[in-house]
């Protein structure tokens, strides 16, 4: 009997522990959610027009955290300044009043699609210009309230922002872009942002810009003090080295290439004019051209850039090989007057010799036949002047003879003055060029390790 009575015991809890397990599973876990949503945002038991309480629930302000994930930057606009970015935005803070029963570990979170559902931080950026969300194909952002009440928000979205530029080293430089967020009516003593800890901003791999690169960035504060208070403020600074190599392939080899191209001029006949003018010309109007088409992809800024320096010292260059060609056919002309000039005078001054040689003979045969000769001494005495001129023409042959100038006798070898210039020229431009070229890089690539 007592057999039985045990047998039939150890069968009913069996029974028991069999009908438990099968109301566990069947449990449907989103009614659970339901009721506790319904539980924590019914009617009359959650406002979101107040804010949570502080640490600890204290009554100093709510604490949020803020992390970003940068996913791609479209754009570095150099002529309106500003760039665009499209990120993944993150706040998490923690708000007693929505604790809830986890129902032993099972119920991880709570997701919400309704940000109005709850309190949220009154964020703003302060630098933006436009800015949209992303509803494609529905509305990218969740909100997530775990058991101990911390409420995790996510959301994408694409913003324009401001960014101001120094581009006095352009397009050697390197430009500081900053995402500022700060609160607008909530001031410290209610609300503070704080960087998450650990990586509160990261950035997708592989990010390409077309013109840029980025190099690092940085997390900082920015609280800003105004007439209505103290309000909490975030910022990360991005920091974008500008890529040279494309600037140095569209910009500074044309361009050097036309100022060598307009030293060939230096190399024609001085006498073909057409081809020196419309080579001079033709540099001239293309640098001109080159020149403002770098104007026009810049904003209209009150200082000199360094491609303004390059830019305009090779149109100098330019302009310099027209007006030497001008100063050579000046010269030709000239030369061509003066020699003109002197054939004229030899003929004169051949016709006066011939004439007073004909006078001379006339002369000799007038004179008397009977004439009478004196005789020189042979011994001249100290004082006598032809001793002293006899001993001065000694004196000036015994005298060293002057070393030459070897630029003097190397230009000797062009008779005319034109040709001259020209030689002058081919030597003159390169040199001041190169040196122009070693002043320019030496001194722009050395204030760009300074600023870095």
């Amino acid at each position: 009997m007592g057999s039985g009575h045990f047998f039939w015991a150890i069968f009913y809890f069996a029974s028991l522990c069999s009908a438990s397990l099968a109301n566990n599973a069947k449990i449907n876990f989103r009614e659970k959610e339901k009721k506790v949503l319904d539980q924590i945002l019914g009617a009359g038991k959650y406002d979101a027009r107040i804010r949570p309480s502080g640490i600890n629930g204290t009554d100093g302000p709510a604490v949020v955290r803020v992390n970003i994930f940068v996913r791609s930057i479209s754009k570095i606009d150099d002529v309106t300044m500003e760039y665009s970015v499209q990120l993944t935005f993150r706040e998490q803070w923690t708000d007693e009043r929505l604790k809830f029963d986890d129902i032993q570990g099972r119920l991880k979170y709570l997701t919400l699609t309704e940000a109005n559902r709850v309190w949220m931080p009154d964020l703003f950026f302060s630098n933006e210009k436009e800015g949209h969300f992303h509803n494609i194909i529905m509305p990218n952002v969740y909100i997530r309230i775990f058991p101990n009440g911390s409420v995790l928000y996510s959301i994408r979205i694409s913003l324009t922002l401001a960014c101001p530029m120094n581009l006095k080293l352009y397009p050697l430089d390197r430009q500081i872009c900053s995402l500022r967020m700060a609160s607008y009516g909530w001031t410290t003593n209610d609300l503070v942002f704080l960087w998450k800890e650990g990586d509160p901003v990261q950035v997708v791999k592989n990010l390409h810009l077309p013109r840029f690169t980025l190099e690092k960035f940085l997390t900082d504060y920015c609280n800003s003090k105004t007439n209505t208070g103290e309000y909490s403020c975030l910022k990360v600074d991005l920091l974008f080295k500008r890529e040279f190599s494309y600037y140095l392939i569209q910009i500074y080899i044309p361009c050097c290439m036309l100022v060598i191209v307009s030293w060939v001029s230096f190399w024609l006949d001085q006498g073909a004019v057409p081809a020196r003018v419309s080579l001079g010309v033709t540099t001239l109007l293309t640098m001109a051209t080159q020149t403002s088409g770098i104007n026009a992809s810049l904003p209209p800024v009150s200082y000199t850039k360094a491609i303004d320096v390059w830019t305009g010292v090779c149109l100098t260059f330019v302009f310099g090989a027209l007006l030497e060609f001008a100063l050579v056919n000046y010269a030709s002309r000239s030369g061509l007057n003066k020699a003109n000039m002197h054939k004229e005078n030899m003929k004169k001054k051949r016709r006066d010799l011939e004439q007073a040689s004909l006078d001379a003979a006339s002369d000799l045969l007038d004179t008397d036949s009977n004439a009478t000769f004196a005789m020189k001494p042979l011994v001249r005495h100290p004082g006598d002047p032809l001793a002293l001129e006899k001993r001065l023409q000694c004196e000036v042959h015994m005298q060293a003879p002057k070393r030459p100038n070897c630029c003097k006798t190397w230009l000797s070898k062009f008779p005319t003055r034109s040709k001259r210039i020209d030689v002058i020229s081919r030597i003159t431009f390169p040199l001041v060029f190169a040196l122009f070229n070693l002043v320019y890089w030496s001194t722009y690539l050395f204030r760009e390790e300074e600023d870095e």
